[in-house]
This record gives structure tokens, sequence and C-alpha cells, in this order.
């Protein structure tokens, strides 16, 4: 069920963080793909919300459907999830896939009591440039600013050419090429989940 296009956002996160929410899904604030994350803040499609909060860093608690976040800046954040809050690690999954240590972006509404409503979570997302430097069958090797990364093909691992398509079909990359490489960073050994491998652009 999709929520009516009458029902302003605010009052449909205010009531998804207050547990009245039953709706599932599509977003007046933005896309919920991998991309956005990274995306210039866009203008609220929803009169009702003059600003969307955004707000990044790691997950020092987790609190029933609060995460208790340590920004970058020494700031903190607390994230309210509801059940209107799109998570993605990935790929598109639920908030119990969110854990203590994770790093996140998330994109929301801002509450009376200075909590963020979200709308999306993007769990351990990066966005780097990089050269190969080896490929396994399930690793590719990687160098970004000097340093050793270890990317790890999942299932869901696809690549671009050149601005094609994307292709499941790995086999054209190359040692030595400049890529850039979305992914899911995995806290507990410091390796990435490849999502996708962008080359010749």
């Amino acid at each position: 069920m999709t929520p009516p296009t009458q029902v302003h956002r605010r009052s449909f996160l205010t009531s998804a963080a207050l547990g009245g929410a039953t709706i599932v899904g599509a977003s007046a604030l933005g896309a919920l793909d991998a991309d956005a994350a990274f995306a210039a803040p866009s203008p609220s499609l929803d009169p009702a919300v003059s600003t969307t909060s955004f707000a990044e860093g790691r997950i020092g608690a987790i609190k029933g459907s609060v995460l208790h976040v340590a920004g970058s800046r020494g700031e903190t954040h607390r994230i309210q999830l509801t059940n209107a809050t799109s998570v993605w690690k990935a790929r598109p999954t639920t908030a119990e896939a969110i854990e203590t240590g994770d790093g996140l972006y998330a994109r929301g509404v801002e509450m009376p009591d200075g909590s963020i409503a979200a709308d999306a979570v993007w769990v351990n997302i990066v966005n780097l440039y990089t050269t190969i430097r080896g490929i396994q069958k399930d690793r590719i090797w990687l160098a970004h600013d000097h340093q050793e990364l270890v990317g790890r093909t999942i299932p869901e691992t696809a690549a671009s050419y050149a601005g094609s398509a994307l292709t499941s079909d790995l086999s054209r990359l190359r040692i030595g090429q400049a890529a850039q490489v979305l992914g899911a960073w995995r806290p507990t050994d410091n390796s990435i989940d490849l999502v996708r491998v962008t080359v010749g652009h």
C-alpha cells in the first residue's frame, strides 16, 4: 500500500515515528537507491517539508528503533527508524541488518525533539575512486589514496564499461584500470562488498 498523494510527508513520518503508520515505501523526499546518498540535496517535493535533514556518522548504540550516531565533526544525532524508513546495506534490506559500529548516511525530517525521523538510511555506503590492482574469482584488489582495499564480489555486483549499461559480466575488468566503486564497507575486516564497478568513463 502506498500513501495517498495528499498525505504530507512531515505528518506521515511523524506518525510513523510514533508508531501510527503502517505504510512502507514511497518517498516524497527523493530517490532511495544507493546513488541518492551522494546526490546533491534537492528541494522537497512536499510543501509541508521545508527542509530535508541529513546526518552521517558511526552508530554507537541502538536503543529500540533509535540509532545514536557520532558524526564525523564531533556532533551527535538520534536517528528514528520507522516502518516508513527504507534501509540500504549493499542491497535494500530491513532495520534488523543495522549493527552497532556501522557507518551511515540518513535522510529524513527533523522532529520537535531534535531527532531525525529517517526516510532513508544507507548503511556503510562507500563511493571511491580506485585503481584495480588484482582480480580473483570472488575479490578485486583495489588501491585508494595509497591504501590497499579488498573488494568482495557479491550476487549484486555489476560493472559498467565506458558508460554502458550495468552487466554482471566482470570479465572485462583489467589490472591497472581506474575504477569508481560503489559498495558497502565491512567494519569487521575493512573490506568492501562491491555493488558497482565503473571503468572507462
